[in-house]
């Protein structure tokens, strides 16, 4: 199994500079890249604090003077705010800038808050009839001389400028859910990437079978498929039952940006009180407790293990929590020096 880390930056005060928290956030993607980690993943939001991230192909351009050996990831650009000639255009200028080390992660994004101001009028279905139009074109422009007549989009025939550094572009992921979107990305060679949120084993065995009935329906190799989960490995058990109330606060607001109901100044949602919080049971920390990737380091190992004997290929540590820069890196280093060698 191959390890990786999904971070971005994330802000929840005004008082918090954003060029500390780049800075804090480079730090930990150099940590995972001298601690052996095979990529870095990083996604694409705009004009919410809680998710900073309006261009990842400029972070990863930035992260590939900074590290060494990791691959770089999207995860994942949201494939209705690019017009495919311009995606195409633009992953292959960055992977030629990174010197081949792209991967492209492509969805179809979650955010109505997103949508309503960078497509109005634009829902979750239409979203993901874009996306489906625009992946499988990526590879037609990087070959060249692609000519598309298609729902969306229309243009003669056009060729990527550049072309990519990797012969055939870089790997494809596309983040599916349902098994329809499984059954898109197989058949079109693409990877996966899922997450299970905070819905815990049950979810995480589910869409391992959904990925699987994909792949049973279909000849050619097995795309890779790649779990995304919020990780935590603490030093003892009182510092696990902390970080799980820091999640649970975490997936509270969380749940208030995908609601969309809440008022938002300055990119900050509106402050959730400590009863809210505790009024949700859903996302309660003695339920994350369970259902998330966090415990301590023998904990952890013991549930990747199982994750590891239903088929996923990789593990990426989703670090993003509202936790200070020092317990993110203390866990991410317990990680790395406790919980990784136990797979090699």
């Amino acid at each position: 199994m191959k390890f990786s880390l999904f971070a971005h930056m994330e802000r929840l005060s005004p008082d918090q500079p954003h060029t500390e928290l780049y800075e804090e956030f480079v730090s930990l993607c150099q940590i995972a890249d001298e601690g052996g980690m095979h990529a870095i993943w990083t996604g694409e939001h705009h004009g919410m604090e809680f998710t900073i991230a309006p261009n990842p192909f400029i972070t990863l351009v930035d992260l590939a003077h900074r590290t060494k050996n990791v691959r770089l990831g999207t995860g994942t650009v949201i494939a209705p705010f690019w017009h495919p000639i311009k995606l195409a255009g633009e992953a292959a200028s960055t992977d030629l800038i990174i010197d081949g080390r792209l991967e492209l992660g492509i969805a179809r994004g979650a955010y109505s808050y997103e949508y309503e101001r960078i497509m109005p009028g634009l829902d979750a279905w239409e979203a993901g009839q874009r996306m489906r139009e625009t992946a499988p074109l990526l590879r037609q422009l990087w070959e060249g001389d692609c000519a598309h007549e298609g729902e969306f989009y229309k243009f003669p025939s056009t060729t990527s400028a550049p072309k990519p550094a990797q012969i055939d572009g870089p790997p494809i992921w596309i983040a599916a859910r349902d098994p329809n979107s499984h059954e898109f990305a197989v058949s079109n060679n693409f990877n996966v990437q899922v997450t299970p949120l905070w819905q815990g084993i049950e979810e995480i065995e589910s869409l391992m079978e959904r990925f699987n009935n994909a792949c049973d329906k279909h000849d050619g190799p097995r795309p890779k498929i790649m779990l995304l989960h919020h990780t935590y490995v603490g030093s003892d058990a009182g510092d696990v039952d902390h970080a799980a109330n820091e999640l649970s606060r975490y997936y509270n607001y969380f749940g208030a940006w995908f609601q969309n109901k809440r008022p938002v100044k300055q990119g900050l949602i509106e402050r959730l009180s400590d009863e809210d919080i505790a009024n949700n049971e859903m996302m309660a920390a003695s339920k994350l407790r369970k259902d998330l990737t966090i415990g301590t380091a023998q904990e952890v190992i013991d549930q990747i293990k199982h994750y590891e004997d239903l088929g996923y290929d990789e593990y990426s540590f989703w670090i993003d929590s509202g936790m200070s820069f020092e317990r993110k890196r203390d866990s991410l280093y317990r990680f790395i020096n406790e919980v990784m060698p136990a797979f090699v």
